[in-house]
C-alpha cells in the first residue's frame, strides 16, 4: 500500500500545491510535463465530477454535461479505482480541489482528507500570513504535517 501523489488544485484549476511520494511514470518535459499533469489531472476529476452531478439519480432537474456547477451543488464523487491506482477527491467549501492518489487497494480516504484540510491546511497555510489565496505555495510545515500524518496512516514507508 502507498501514497503516489497529492494535489491541491484552486477554484480555478490552477494547481496551488503539489507533492510526490511516487510517480508510476516519469514526468517529462514537453507533453507530459508537470504543467501538462496538472491540467490532465484537473480535467480528470472536472469530468468526473461533471458526470456525476449528469447521472445523479435524485435530481429531477439535472444539469447538462460540462455546465459550471456550483460549490456543494449536485452530486459529488469521492473516488474511483483504476487497476494501477485510485484517486480520492474532496472539495472544500471554498472550492478548494484536494486530489490524492494512493495504491488501488487503499479504502477510502475522505476523513483523512477532511483531516488534511481542516487540521493542516486551515492551520499550517491559511493562517500563514505568507499565504496568498489563488496562489502556489510551498511551505516546510505543511509539507512535513502531510508526510508524518501519512506516516502515522501507514501509507509511506
Amino acid at each position: 500500500m502507498g501514497c503516489f501523489t497529492f494535489y491541491i488544485f484552486n477554484r480555478k484549476g490552477r494547481c496551488q500545491y503539489y507533492h510526490e511520494w511516487q510517480r508510476l511514470k516519469p514526468v517529462r518535459q514537453g507533453a507530459g510535463s508537470q504543467e501538462e499533469d496538472f491540467k490532465l489531472m484537473f480535467g480528470l476529476f472536472w469530468s468526473m465530477r461533471a458526470l456525476a452531478t449528469a447521472l445523479d439519480p435524485k435530481n429531477p432537474n439535472k444539469q447538462q454535461m460540462g455546465a459550471p456547477q456550483r460549490i456543494g451543488e449536485g452530486c459529488n464523487f469521492y473516488s474511483f479505482k483504476t487497476s494501477s491506482y485510485k484517486l480520492h477527491f474532496l472539495e472544500s467549501p471554498t472550492g478548494l480541489k484536494f486530489v490524492l492518489t494512493t495504491d488501488p487497494s487503499v479504502g477510502s480516504m475522505q476523513e483523512q482528507l477532511q483531516h488534511i484540510y481542516a487540521a493542516m491546511f486551515v492551520e499550517l497555510v491559511v493562517k500563514n500570513p505568507l499565504y496568498t489565496p489563488g496562489e502556489a505555495f510551498l511551505f516546510e510545515p505543511f509539507s512535513a504535517a502531510l508526510n508524518k500524518y501519512m506516516r502515522t496512516l501507514g501509507l509511506l514507508s
